[in-house]
């Protein structure tokens, strides 16, 4: 891989080549993404990559979200929660496999891997959040060093584990003249938000609200679609306002930022949608979304000048145009409008926090996460020797 302008401070830290892998709360498949960063610059993007469920790897998803609601011990995997991991372990293995056949590279040519696994259960408030994957294991199977485990270190001191990309955001941010502040917004299963100062050194970050997640759920529910395809059924839909006014009275969205949400955290809303016709439904959710989202510039240093928008939700059009009208007069932008990739940011993100993790470098912060000082995080997993060695002679 040739390598790029280098973007932000200068350092003398080394260039890596790292994979990062992202299964969000969508639960829809694994997005994968080769970057070359030294932890702080960016010095070119690789290919990217995706690996969907199949339905009974989402059924099985589903299966671990309930189940994971009563755990009390970050690490057990009771019943089919370790089915689960397997499951997750497995297909990132095979996602990583694929996208290196696929691109001509082999084990020998990948520094890191960085693993966030699925969680399946985020709950701060009680310093716990579980991620399901065995990185050990994939790193066996992978036969290269895998970073996993990203949001322990946070939670346990404290911080709310979550969100874990605003310091990528910040490069990122570097990357293109428009004013500041800006905010890039992430719409996940959970939507989250960065805003970086007119510097580009301040940071602040949240999750703003529901993202894609309840969309779906509902989506599912009425007619077995796993999501919105563009916004289509919503945008023939009429907004019920006396629903998004009720959700909208939920103390998270008058509480401070930093925070956070576990992915069904809203989800009980869906039955004030039970006699809606499913366009309307729809309409309701993202319009849910949307005047979430906008609910946070109140609770920023400053409003933001512009918006650039990534995340599954990005395809939905009917929400992006309520976006636009939520956060007007400022600016909205798609990722892909501006250069960056919309789909696989986040999957770049993770490949940025393994090496920033390999370099004891900070994850989170006061700003993001409520951290109570700058944390490093991750978990670093060697393959045993005679794997690695096998895996850099077939190179």
């Amino acid at each position: 891989m040739a390598v790029g302008r280098a973007i932000g401070p200068a350092g003398e830290r080394t260039a890596r080549r790292a994979i990062g892998l992202m299964s969000g709360t969508s639960h829809d498949g694994i997005d994968v993404a080769l970057l070359e960063t030294d932890g702080e610059r960016i010095f070119s993007f690789g290919p990217t990559g995706y690996r969907p469920y199949s339905d009974s790897e989402r059924g099985l998803l589903r299966e671990a979200f309930a189940a994971a609601t009563t755990l009390a011990d970050r690490s057990a995997r009771p019943g089919l929660l370790a089915a689960a991991e397997d499951l997750v372990t497995t297909a990132h293995a095979i996602a990583v496999a694929t996208f290196l056949g696929d691109n001509g590279l082999t084990p020998a040519d990948v520094d890191v891997v960085g693993f966030h696994g699925q969680t399946v259960l985020h709950r701060p408030e009680r310093r716990l959040t579980v991620q399901i994957g065995d990185g050990a294991a994939l790193a066996r199977r992978l036969g290269i060093p895998v970073v996993y485990d990203f949001r322990a270190a946070d939670v346990a001191a404290g911080g709310q584990g979550a969100p874990l990309v605003p310091v990528f955001h910040r490069a990122l941010a570097a990357t293109v003249a428009r004013p500041r502040p800006l905010a890039v917004l992430n719409l996940g299963g959970v939507a989250n938000v960065t805003f970086v100062g007119p510097d580009d050194g301040q940071m602040l970050a949240c999750d703003t609200g529901p993202g894609n997640a309840l969309i779906d759920d509902f989506l599912r529910a009425r007619t077995g679609a796993p999501f919105d395809a563009g916004g289509a059924l919503a945008a023939k839909g009429r907004v019920d306002e006396a629903v998004v006014a009720t959700v909208l009275r939920h103390p998270f969205f008058a509480a401070p930022v930093p925070k956070s949400l576990d992915r069904d955290d809203f989800r009980r809303f869906l039955a004030l949608l039970e006699h809606h016709a499913v366009e309307d439904g729809a309409a309701t959710l993202a319009a849910i979304t949307a005047r979430s989202v906008a609910a946070v510039v109140p609770h920023l240093p400053a409003p933001p000048a512009g918006w650039i928008l990534a995340g599954g939700g990005v395809r939905n059009g009917t929400l992006v145009s309520m976006l636009e009208e939520a956060l007007a007069p400022a600016p909205v932008e798609t990722a892909n409008g501006v250069g960056w990739s919309a789909d696989s940011l986040e999957a770049q993100a993770f490949a940025y926090l393994a090496v920033r993790s390999l370099e004891g470098l900070p994850l989170t912060f006061p700003g993001t996460t409520g951290a109570p000082a700058p944390l490093a995080g991750g978990v670093l997993c060697h393959p045993p020797s005679e794997a690695g060695a096998k895996a850099r002679a077939s190179a």
